[in-house]
């Protein structure tokens, strides 16, 4: 009896063949599908594992009552990308290890390598920050402190946006959170891993197409290495 802690990748087959070989040996196939808006239906998803998957809300992974299934079968989790990029699935890690259930971990492509793409490079990177839908009432900026700390030390920022933000809406929180800053250009990052759909904007804020389409994040270049500015230049 076991718990697999599966990453999907970035597109629709991009598991792995020993993933798809756990898959196979599962009693229940679970997808947590609240973090990211796939870049494809997953219901095709189904199709290529061979199987029905269920569903958990945020609430049903973070409590965790789910891996009681894995003492006596054997339960997968599916997970967008790469399966320990978010503290959550550790949380899932330690618990099997205090529940005795054995586990294993598939790894997969996510954003943090697809991102290199754009001919960023990677090792000049700082410190990764989320960008939340706003409220009315509730509109926390943490991203831009961030973005302050990584320029002290001439690094990229790579900036995430949370679920059921329309790129409009996240560009416009992004110039309000940029208030009295100035920056040259920003890159916008689209559906990367995916083959046909996958898309890098590297332009003025104000010069950005607004039919961008999810999951898309923002990247605030440093200063630019001639290799980096080139790439940028020509796959953008």
């Amino acid at each position: 009896m076991a718990f697999y802690l599966i990453g999907l990748g970035l597109d629709l087959e991009s598991l792995s063949l020993e993933a798809l070989e756990a898959i196979e040996e599962c009693d229940k196939v679970y997808l947590e599908n609240y973090t990211v808006e796939f870049p494809y239906n997953i219901l095709k998803l189904e199709t290529v594992i061979g199987k029905k998957f269920s569903p958990l809300t945020r609430i049903m992974v973070e409590n965790e009552g789910f891996l009681e299934d894995a003492k006596k079968q054997d339960i997968a989790l599916l997970v967008y990308g790469s399966p320990l990029t978010a503290t959550t699935h550790i949380s899932l890690i330690l618990k099997c290890k205090e529940l005795g259930i054995n586990y294993k971990v598939f790894h997969n492509a996510s954003i943090f390598d697809a991102v290199a793409e754009s001919g960023l490079q990677i090792y000049k990177f700082g410190k990764t920050a989320s960008m939340p839908k706003w409220e009315a009432n509730h509109k926390p900026d943490s991203f831009r402190k961030i973005l302050l700390d990584n320029m002290k030390i001439c690094a990229h920022t790579l900036i995430l946006v949370d679920i059921g933000l329309t790129f409009p809406e996240a560009l416009e929180q992004l110039k309000t959170a940029l208030r009295g800053m100035t920056l040259e250009k920003i890159v916008v990052c689209s559906q990367l891993g995916t083959f046909a759909k996958k898309k890098f904007y590297y332009n003025k804020i104000s010069g950005l197409p607004l039919d961008i389409h999810p999951p898309f994040c923002f990247v605030i270049p440093s200063k630019l290495h001639f290799m980096e500015e080139e790439a940028l230049e020509k796959f953008s």
